[in-house]
């Protein structure tokens, strides 16, 4: 078993798949290992093979290039409940047909403006596709992984379509009953009830995924195991505690009906929820748990974790692409690890307590390994919010919602839960404000290994030798050394912030961000993407910020990164137009040095329009020269000319996204950069980069690279050292 899971994880680390005839091989050999002295490497190769597999069909259920960025009609079934925000809908589908081309089974749609759209409804609709690619940036969220796991295709944004049939099968079922649900007065918190019930968790708003996300809570506002485990627990206790009682029937045997009860509960509240994969894996393990009490339990507590996790690897190799998966089987493995063993008998508060304290430490370096928030009151505000929702929440809001035919009975028992739910929120906000989560640089390998092993160590029983060395153990990880660049060197970062810019400079000791990336409502690129970028690599201040203008695809995301690290100066080339939380300088004619590498700025003063008044960035280590112009114009561009007649730069930043109204070619060719750099979003509206200023290029022999096809682009000023792209670090489900 440990072989067949050792093989099915390989996949979630190799940078490519196999090719199929190599599969094939490894197949074959498998199985005359079978068969040796060693089968356990036969059943590592079984494992490894059916992984690959599973993932490669789901890589060839991919949208064809061919239709990337077209518009098709088509027709298909919404799958799941859709995620209903201010600006529009969110929704999978599937049954897909009706188009003029193969398409992959499972699209997740966008219709911005659209009208309302239920679950189990079905639709033909006009989708402009896109074929399942992400930004790629160094640190932060892999959507491309995400949708991956989920196994979806392609993406879409909606133009037009017509509901072809009502809601109908399970999806409708949640539907009606989500409707219902978010009618009844909760005090303010249906919305939440609906995550913990139907596994809906789009009516959360963003003041509440902070709250949840620094303190460490965000496990108990959506289906995950602990619920799932919860109610088969209570199940399994309610015929445990009638036998005890003597109530039970005596020629009826209490065990296998207590174990067929709680399985039943899990399996209907997993489905009610939607099925979703924590779901799926959690009934896995609640079953083979179950059937463990039932007939092994002499076999000891590891054997129905480690055959939970063969068979949800087996039934989605793909699952170890997520988080959940790492930190819900770590999660038990440190609660056994942390109980068995263990002389006498515990009073309830000392178990509790105990259950937090293995969470909060044995689960720090996990997080630290998937580069997520640590929170700092997790512990506190886990041993107050976890029974407080299991034992309250959770039972009033399911037994609530089965009696919403009775309505004073189920709404009051609602009425009750949203009420409960409402005190939490305000005692876990009053927590979060006091300790915040906390972003550590991103640590090595070693590290992090280092930090787990250490973990382990003061967990173990008291008393137990050398366990205080644990603590040493953690400070690489947790204090990791800054690899900065050396003195008279640049490193010089273009994000991968889609359709806007976002660059950020790194000498030996200062930071300057140069745009701060999109926002477009809730969603910001700056909160998304440069923020993580900066806690990754350990920059906890900035001693600039220039904002090239305004617009909102250069300045959208600067209020997210100003509440997120300390700025010391703002610049920007249309200070007035900025939110008045930004107190900006305006941009005007400067040079400056810092660790032995020159800037300069520049502002056109004769400027009439947004685009031209720009803030230009001239930045220079090494004799390596890099020019930022963000979105300056031609006649701009021959204005800094004007003023910098023998200009030479080695890298250019094509002003404008690559648009025509940009990079012309008395520039190009006064200038003669060896390569010229596009900071753009995938089959962007606007046409970006234009074909002209591709052509100009080409025929100058000027090198481009795009953000694009190669993810964030990163130089090392003053190096003269070839660009590197985010994607050339491959992972399979990496589009190339």
């Amino acid at each position: 078993m440990i072989a067949l899971a050792a093989g099915l994880l390989s996949l979630r680390f190799l940078p490519a798949l196999p090719p199929l005839w190599v599969l094939l091989l490894l197949a074959l050999g498998a199985i005359a290992l079978l068969f040796s002295r060693v089968p356990w490497l036969g059943i590592f190769l079984i494992g490894f093979v059916w992984a690959c597999l599973s993932a490669q069909w789901v890589l060839d259920d991919r949208l064809s290039k061919d239709l990337d960025g077209g518009t098709l009609w088509l027709e298909g079934r919404v799958s799941s409940l859709p995620d209903i925000s201010a600006d529009g809908v969110r929704f999978d589908l599937e049954d897909i047909g009706g188009a003029r081309a193969p398409l992959p089974r499972h699209l997740r749609l966008s219709w911005y403006g659209g009208p309302q759209v239920q679950g189990g409804e079905r639709w033909r609709l006009a989708v402009k596709l896109k074929r399942a690619h992400g930004l790629v940036n160094e640190f932060g969220f892999d959507y491309e992984a995400w949708l991956t796991a989920r196994r979806i295709g392609a993406t879409g944004s909606v133009k037009d379509g017509k509901r072809l049939q009502p809601a109908s099968g399970t999806a409708a079922w949640r539907e009606a009953w989500r409707q219902r649900l978010l009618a009844v007065d909760a005090n303010g918190r249906s919305a939440a009830l609906a995550a913990l019930v139907l596994g809906d968790a789009s009516g959360l708003t963003k003041q509440d995924w902070q709250i949840l996300q620094d303190t460490g809570t965000l496990h108990l506002m959506v289906i995950s195991g602990s619920h799932i485990s919860l109610l088969a627990g209570l199940l399994y206790a309610l015929v445990a505690g009638l036998a005890r009682m003597g109530a039970w029937p005596q020629r009826i045997p209490w065990l296998p009906c207590a174990c067929a009860l709680a399985l039943l509960g899990a399996w209907s509240y997993a489905l009610m929820a939607g099925f979703e994969i924590p779901a799926r894996r959690a009934c896995v393990m609640i079953s083979l748990m179950l059937l463990w009490r039932l007939r092994f339990r002499h076999l000891g507590l590891w054997l129905p974790l480690l055959g939970a996790l063969c068979l949800v690897l087996l039934f989605d190799p793909l699952a170890s692409l997520t988080p959940g998966f790492w930190l819900s089987f770590g999660a038990v493995e440190l609660l056994i690890f942390g109980f068995a063993g263990r002389l006498g008998r515990w009073a309830w508060w000392r178990t509790w307590s105990r259950a937090q304290w293995l969470m909060a430490l044995g689960l720090t370096p996990m997080l630290l390994a998937l580069g997520l928030p640590v929170s700092l009151s997790g512990a506190l505000a886990n041993l107050i919010a976890v029974p407080w929702v299991e034992l309250a929440v959770v039972p009033l809001a399911l037994l609530g919602s089965l009696l919403l035919g009775m309505p004073l009975v189920g709404e009051g028992l609602v009425w009750c839960a949203g009420g409960l739910l409402e005190l939490l929120f305000r005692l876990l906000a009053a927590i979060a404000a006091l300790a915040s989560a906390w972003q550590p640089m991103s640590a090595p390998v070693w590290a992090v290994s280092l930090a787990m092993l250490g973990a382990l160590l003061l967990l173990l029983p008291a008393g137990v030798p050398l366990r205080l060395l644990g603590m040493a153990l953690w400070l690489p990880a947790l204090w990791p050394h800054s690899l900065a660049p050396d003195y008279g060197q640049a490193e010089v970062r273009v994000l991968d912030v889609g359709q806007g810019l976002s660059v950020l400079v790194r000498t030996h000791g200062h930071a300057w961000l140069y745009d701060a990336g999109p926002r477009s409502g809730d969603f910001d690129l700056g909160e998304r993407v440069v923020v993580p970028m900066l806690h990754g690599l350990g920059i906890g201040r900035l001693d600039m910020m220039m904002l090239s203008h305004a617009d909102s695809d250069h300045a959208g995301g600067a209020l997210a990164v100003f509440a997120a690290v300390p700025v010391d100066k703002v610049i920007s080339g249309e200070p007035q137009r900025l939110p008045r939380q930004l107190v900006a300088q305006a941009c005007r004619k400067q040079d400056w040095e810092f660790d032995g590498v020159r800037f300069s700025s520049w502002a056109w003063a004769g400027a009439r329009e947004s685009n031209a008044r720009s803030c230009v960035l001239r930045i220079e280590a090494g004799g390596e020269v890099l020019l930022l112009t963000g979105d300056l114009p031609l006649d701009g561009e021959q204005a800094w000319l004007t003023e910098h007649p023998q200009a030479h730069v080695d890298w250019l930043l094509a002003g404008h996204h690559g648009s025509r109204s940009s990079s012309g070619a008395l520039f190009l060719r006064s200038l003669a950069p060896e390569a010229v750099l596009i900071s753009r979003g995938r089959n962007n509206p606007y046409g970006h980069p234009h074909p002209q200023v591709l052509q100009r290029l080409g025929s100058l022999g000027i090198a481009a690279h795009d953000t694009a096809e190669e993810g964030a682009l990163k130089i090392l000023l003053g190096t003269r050292r070839p660009l590197r792209g985010e994607r050339e670090n491959a992972r399979f489900w990496r589009e190339k």
